[in-house]
């Protein structure tokens, strides 16, 4: 593994932080990179630590990035890291997602900042890459506090479309092709990609929604070429998994430990956050952002509650 040691974030290098690339072994072999962010000049003594990861499509150097190193100013070990077959981690096929094995990425990113002589093993937290992330705390018991913002449920969008919108049939019919294109890959030798998440160019039919990641993705402000959203598709048989797979099933075993979820007042993507902490057990928290869209989350200092994430992880990582 060749990891890029110039910094290609898409936000500023703080001058407050340490910063270091680093890999590590997940459960299933898989080889992940991360980028781990180190409060300058601490106190001594060991750190609570956090592993960060997501959006779904996006990586490190995007906004998990700018979330670990912001919170490393604040005092914390964290690690922003790639979900497995995406970014500089390993795995093949390129640009495959999976409930199970992303799920699996945070733990071994909780193994990771465990085995860290600068880190206390007993205050870990993680934040981010939504379901994937509440999927992660309700199963492993070594994380003691989740936090997500502008959280997607990945399996219920995709098996129930947007607003659950998918019909019975729908999902037959999806289902049937997404069978259909295994033989299609058999036959190949191969595994095709799926269609582009982002187009090229915005037209007059663009969708708000679409413009909206557009405008983190496609431009300058968060553009990245490693991002399956900046630059390219998943493959095209990523929905099987998420559509059989639910991730959310067992969010209540999150508890006792504490869930914090933030979204947008005007995000589309709200009703994520808000069903979840629904189906959450005590103790948890739904924070809603005024005047914020979905994207307005990954790096809008100005609508990114940071210092009310500190606090929720300064009280339970204590």
């Amino acid at each position: 593994m060749e990891l890029t040691q110039e910094w290609d974030k898409t936000f500023p290098k703080s001058d407050q932080v340490e910063h270091e690339k680093v890999a590590f072994k997940n459960r299933y072999g898989i080889i992940l990179a991360g980028d781990l962010y180190l409060p300058k000049n601490s106190a001594g003594g060991q750190l609570a630590a956090l592993a960060i990861s997501g959006p779904f499509g996006a990586v490190k150097e995007q906004s998990s990035g700018l979330y670990a190193q912001t919170m490393a100013e604040r005092g914390y070990a964290a690690l922003a890291f790639d979900p497995s077959y995406t970014g500089e981690s390993a795995g093949e096929p390129r640009n495959v997602a999976t409930p199970d094995v992303n799920t699996e990425d945070f733990s071994a990113a909780v193994d990771f900042l465990g085995q860290q002589a600068v880190v206390d093993r007993n205050r870990i937290g993680i934040c981010g890459f939504g379901g994937m992330g509440l999927s992660a705390a309700a199963v492993d018991k070594r994380i003691k506090a989740v936090v997500t913002a502008s959280m997607y449920d990945m399996s219920r969008v995709m098996g129930r479309g947007m607003n659950d919108s998918l019909t019975t049939d729908q999902r037959t019919r999806l289902l049937e092709q997404l069978s259909e294109q295994r033989w299609t890959d058999a036959d190949n030798d191969s595994t095709a990609p799926g269609p582009r998440i982002l187009p090229e160019k915005l037209d007059a039919d663009t969708d708000p929604v679409t413009e909206e990641f557009f405008d983190y993705y496609r431009t300058p402000r968060g553009f990245h070429e490693n991002s399956p959203n900046s630059n390219g598709a998943w493959t095209a048989t990523t929905p099987l998994s998420f559509m059989n797979l639910p991730l959310l099933t067992n969010i209540a075993e999150i508890s006792p430990r504490p869930a914090l979820l933030i979204a947008g007042e005007d995000a589309h993507s709200r009703y994520f956050s808000e069903d979840a902490y629904a189906a959450a057990a005590e103790p948890k928290e739904l924070m809603i952002i005024e005047d914020a869209n979905h994207v307005d989350l990954y790096d809008r200092a100005d609508k990114i509650p940071f210092d009310t994430i500190t606090e929720f992880f300064n009280n339970n990582l204590k």
